[in-house]
């Protein structure tokens, strides 16, 4: 995203969010490539803050990420469709390293000596989803202490899997928390689960806020082999209840694009609204979303087939 970065694809896109009176957006940043370029990551980064600015929209921005393959060389160029993955931030190397941590400290630095005051900003994410590895809470612990440290006005937070896991990063004095739910089996189940947060919510200081969903899934998990008809976006199976509940939220994902996990992708898994012309994938998807700000009227073409672009991986998975 950054080192290719493009101002007018974030133009496009963030006047797509629009469209759906989305007013905050979450991202991450790139430790690895500010580490080539700090001046290039500098440079797209205020465009890219200033744009949403521009649109009315706060970001939610991360600066590490615990779910991926290693940041190698190749896997940070990689831009094969079939090869690409996601990748984790820092490396294991830095991670078992504790002399090396130095350097990533020397990122949330910079970072919050330009930001920590940004009104610009919704929050700041120290990492994405920890998760059990005991160096990596260790090192996301030590990051999290130097944020607090220069913390400023915009409110510090953590990607959590599960309201369960903020029992762990709650210590750190979190300003804001996190859960994620993907795919639940059902609707009764989604909003059990949601309301759950919500009696928690009433006698937490700190704000909740649901900041990975998708949709409705027969299926668990991100790893099992998903029934055809459950491998596209349905949005419009979990809106409805987020709307009535009143949940803030971050849906996955604004653009039509092949799922982030290569076990998901390998089985045909599409995720998204927007085709990068402006068509939408689903009408239903569309107005379900623009709901949650009161305003469920939404015009536009749909279309549901996948992104040219991305055609090599449906055809090799369907054969078609």
């Amino acid at each position: 995203m950054w080192r290719d970065y493009d101002p007018a694809v974030t133009e496009r896109d963030l006047g797509y969010a629009t469209r759906l009176n989305l007013n905050a957006i979450r991202t991450w940043g790139s430790y690895e490539f500010w580490r080539e370029d700090p001046a290039a990551f500098e440079t797209a980064f205020e465009d890219f803050l200033q744009t949403s600015d521009d649109y009315g929209i706060k970001p939610l921005v991360g600066l590490f990420e615990g779910i991926g393959d290693e940041p190698t060389r190749e896997n940070l160029t990689d831009d094969d469709l079939m090869t690409a993955t996601g990748v984790a931030s820092p490396s294991k190397e830095i991670l078992q390293s504790k002399d090396r941590w130095e350097e990533t400290r020397e990122f949330v630095r910079w970072f919050m000596n330009r930001y920590a005051d940004d009104e610009r900003l919704l929050a700041i994410e120290l990492i994405n989803e920890p998760g059990w590895n005991k160096r990596r809470i260790e090192f996301s612990k030590s990051m999290y202490e130097t944020m607090r440290e220069m913390r400023g006005s915009v409110p510090l937070t953590v990607g959590s899997t599960s309201m369960s896991k903020n029992s762990t990063y709650a210590k750190w004095g979190l300003d804001l928390f996190q859960f994620h739910y993907n795919f639940p089996p059902s609707q009764p189940t989604f909003r059990n689960a949601v309301q759950r947060v919500q009696s928690l919510d009433d006698v937490l200081s700190q704000p909740v806020m649901l900041t990975e969903w998708q949709r409705v899934r027969s299926v668990p998990g991100f790893h099992n082999t998903q029934p055809r008809n459950q491998r596209t976006p349905n949005y419009a199976s979990m809106a409805p209840i987020l709307t009535e509940l009143g949940m803030s939220n971050f849906f996955w994902s604004l653009m039509l694009q092949p799922a982030y996990f290569w076990s998901q992708r390998q089985m045909g898994v599409l995720n998204g609204v927007f085709h990068e012309d402006g068509a939408v994938w689903s009408l239903d998807d569309a107005r379900s979303l623009k709901a949650m700000s009161g305003d469920d009227e939404f015009d536009g073409e749909e279309r549901n087939e996948w992104p040219r672009w991305a055609k090599p991986i449906k055809t090799e998975v369907y054969g078609e």
